[in-house]
């Protein structure tokens, strides 16, 4: 059996004010056709499909005709869950005709899914968390525990146990009691979800900048020791860069994003991941590099030129362009940066200064000066000894 698994797609996200749509498009295009090229057998999504709660109208648009796309009209199972990012109202909302299109579309943690057939596959076990499906090219079952995102407190609604239970042997618990009760070795057994799960005493896996953060202190913390013996792969969603947390024995996978969605990923490469699997054996997968979309690139110089020339060299980049210079850039400098280059997201000046222990407080100033000497001894003291640019200057001429 083979599945394809990838997670985070941020649908609708925008860098800073750049629209990231059409590179998103482009992303989708890349997926399908990997789908279709290794003749998976089934897609799971972990999670963060959407980049808010009320996604726009091109984003909608894009994740229905991808999702319609990858289940080949019913003959692939798609099995897409809510992330913290996405609402799960919303994601729960299309699912009676989702079913049609051979999509199942899960929102809330400890779902059941109603059992349908479509032209691809049979759903013919159902439980809160649990879903077995058949394929006619597959004489075993494939089975899913799969748990959206909830932040602590709905999770110990969700599975109604005991509040004083840590997060992480609630969900021990919860898959444990599915993976006895369906999970035997006559069939695949995979766990999809979206939450932070790291091993434990291991290094901390950052998230990403402008991610909206599942880990505060270890409240939120879910270890990979919760995941059932009988489980041969878990599919992960949340952390934009690929990880394997597990083994290559028991691989447990983050993905990641299919597009770079900050600067802290720049020069990330990016993934979807092909699972093939059988029953009672070791899951192996490979990694396909996603190659669609802009790069970021985070560019220091110390010179506008120098500045200029590589942004003329490296039109298809976002840029965060950081410039040293001894003096504020003028208004033409500015000028002639932006005319170069329509990806410039970020432009930040950084002064070159000189170490000085002269406090400006306690300096004695001589009033007899020019006001234009004076002027540049006051600016140079505000902004770390930084001489104001000829601009500035002519602006105090002029003013005087």
């Amino acid at each position: 059996m083979k599945i394809l698994h990838t997670a985070d797609w941020h649908l609708g996200k925008k860098l800073d004010r750049f629209s990231r749509i059409e590179e998103q498009t482009l992303a989708m295009e890349e997926i399908i056709e990997l789908a279709e090229q290794e003749n998976v057998d089934a897609v799971i999504v972990a999670g963060d499909l959407f980049d808010n709660f009320n996604p726009n109208v091109e984003a909608i648009e894009l994740f229905y005709k991808s999702l319609r796309r990858l289940s080949n009209n019913g003959n692939r199972l798609v099995l897409a869950i809510a992330g913290n990012h996405d609402s799960p109202t919303f994601i729960d909302a299309p699912n009676p005709l989702a079913r049609a299109c051979g999509i199942i579309l899960i929102g809330f943690p400890n779902a059941e899914v109603i059992p349908y057939s479509a032209d691809g596959f049979k759903i013919t076990k159902t439980d809160k968390g649990f879903v077995e499906i058949v394929f006619p090219q597959h004489p075993y079952p494939l089975r899913v525990l799969h748990t959206p995102y909830a932040n602590e407190i709905r999770l110990k609604q969700y599975f109604g146990e005991e509040k004083q239970k840590s997060l992480n042997e609630l969900l021990a618990h919860n898959w444990k009691n599915l993976a006895d009760l369906y999970c035997d070795t006559q069939g695949v057994n995979i766990l999809t979800t979206h939450l932070y799960m790291n091993k434990k005493e291991s290094d901390i896996l950052e998230e990403p900048e402008g991610e909206k953060p599942i880990k505060i202190g270890n409240a939120d913390m879910v270890y990979s020791d919760a995941i059932p013996e009988q489980i041969q792969y878990t599919a992960l969603g949340h952390l934009h860069g690929f990880h394997n947390i597990g083994s290559e024995e028991k691989p447990i996978l983050y993905s990641s994003s299919p597009l770079a969605y900050s600067f802290s990923e720049a020069g990330q490469k990016k993934y979807a991941i092909i699972i093939t699997v059988e029953p009672g054996q070791k899951a192996t997968y490979q990694k396909k590099q996603l190659l669609s979309g802009r790069s970021l690139e985070r560019k220091s110089f110390s010179n506008v030129e120098n500045a200029v020339k590589w942004l003329g060299d490296n039109p298809n980049t976002w840029v965060e362009l950081t410039l040293e210079s001894e003096t504020f850039l003028t208004a033409g400098e500015r000028k002639k940066i932006f005319q170069t280059h329509q990806g410039i997201v970020y432009l930040i000046p950084k002064i070159k200064t000189e170490k000085t222990d002269i406090n400006p407080y306690t300096k004695e100033i001589d009033l007899q000066k020019e006001t234009s000497e004076l002027f540049k001894e006051y600016f140079k003291s505000k902004y770390q000894q930084q001489e104001p640019n000829e601009e500035l200057m002519n602006i105090l001429k002029e003013i005087l």
